[in-house]
């Protein structure tokens, strides 16, 4: 009863305190025409407990569009509004506001918000909460953290988060390309999911909606880095006996960063699962990557050197001894979609008593395969003869 009449008398309290900056912010009207933004931020983060308003949000961006050199005033105004307030609501809503700005503006204001933090016009500090205990407290020093990492990436073309990267970093060829996957984008990935990773459900109340709107948008785009993820660890199991031996040992640390990532992943999706309301999130199945598989993988640095290269195939890594016997180090990846995938890659034939399938192996990196078919079938093209019909053209053989 007690706690109910002091968040009565806060939202009251509240509310008076809104009106009044409201109304200063009319009366101030600066001289640049940007009181309405500044309005408009004042009505977005107010003291009750809801998620951030999609009219104010657009509202906001539909002035900031129609006032050129509005976006530093924006970031300034927002920054004040969360320095300044010791409501913790106040400042989570205008956390929540940043991020639901980087996610519906486009890519110039995009860009333009980030120009703004790099500048220091937009800052998340949460310094005056440092003394609060409150769990609640605690969520909201995550969440600005993440938010603070959030700021170098950036919703590409196709809706999918991607990082900053330098200007000059243009990859001309396929292996540069790979290169930069694994050693630029994975470890800025896996720096993300960390941040995705301290922002536990189990600091948030049920009852606490503006908490559970803010880690639903940050599990959403927790689903497109878990992706990325995966996308890196497969590029850097094919490529590596193909890197240098110091590249290598930078391939076995991002690995064991990625299992140990993989398995509080799944942790982290299954807590969401039941304390965030938000029935509409399509959580991936995580795949979980055992910590044996990337030690084996280790085990071959001080070997690989004075060998051959070992065959590598798609989602497989074989280091070769010197008996000529495989030892199965990495199996196959599964991308985290509800399709069941398998892989059936095989190895050239050893011996006669020595020929397994390698998809049935259980050392995997994760417990489903990718299923691909290579062609045994040569085709050769015969000159060109304007007699023969098209689906003629070539004769083929049967290896």
């Amino acid at each position: 009863m007690r706690v109910d009449i002091q968040e009565k008398l806060r939202l009251a309290l509240g509310s008076v305190k809104d009106h009044a900056s409201v109304g200063k912010a009319m009366i101030h009207n600066h001289h640049d025409g940007f009181s309405d933004i500044e309005i408009a931020v004042l009505r977005a983060t107010g003291h009750d407990n809801c998620p951030v308003d999609d009219q104010h949000m657009h509202e906001i961006l539909f002035l900031v569009s129609n006032s050129p050199g509005s976006i530093p005033f924006l970031a300034e105004r927002i920054s004040r509004r969360l320095c300044k307030t010791r409501d913790r609501m106040v400042a989570l809503k205008t956390l929540v506001l940043i991020h639901r700005l980087l996610r519906g503006g486009n890519r110039s204001f995009e860009k333009q918000l980030r120009g703004a933090h790099v500048s220091g016009h937009l800052q998340m500090s949460t310094r005056c909460f440092t003394k609060n205990p409150d769990p609640s407290v605690c969520f909201l020093h995550k969440y600005a953290a993440y938010l603070e990492e959030r700021m170098g990436w950036l919703i590409n073309q196709a809706g999918k988060l991607e990082p900053v990267m330098p200007k000059g970093l243009e990859f001309r060829y396929y292996e540069e390309k790979s290169i930069g996957m694994v050693f630029r984008k994975l470890p800025k990935c896996q720096l993300l999911l960390d941040r995705v990773l301290d922002c536990s459900p189990l600091d948030i109340l049920p009852s606490d909606n503006l908490a559970q709107a803010a880690m639903s948008n940050t599990l959403k785009e927790s689903f497109q880095l878990y992706l990325t993820l995966c996308e890196g660890v497969a590029a850097l199991v094919n490529m590596f006996f193909d890197l240098t031996r110091s590249a290598r040992a930078l391939a076995c640390d991002i690995l064991k960063r990625a299992s140990q990532q993989s398995q509080k992943l799944h942790d982290l999706y299954e807590n969401s699962k039941r304390i965030i309301e938000n029935k509409n999130l399509g959580y991936p199945s995580v795949q979980i990557i055992t910590m044996e598989h990337v030690m084996s993988l280790e085990q071959c640095l001080p070997c690989s050197q004075n060998l051959q290269r070992p065959a590598i195939s798609h989602g497989s890594v074989f280091c070769k001894t010197t008996g000529g016997s495989a030892v199965h180090v990495l199996g196959c990846l599964s991308k985290p979609t509800k399709t069941q995938v398998t892989t059936a890659a095989k190895e050239g034939k050893m011996n006669e008593n020595n020929n397994n399938d390698i998809s049935s192996s259980s050392s995997t990196l994760f417990s489903c395969a990718l299923e691909t078919k290579i062609s045994m079938v040569w085709v050769v093209f015969d000159e060109d003869d304007p007699n023969q019909s098209q689906g003629s053209v070539g004769k083929t053989l049967q290896l």
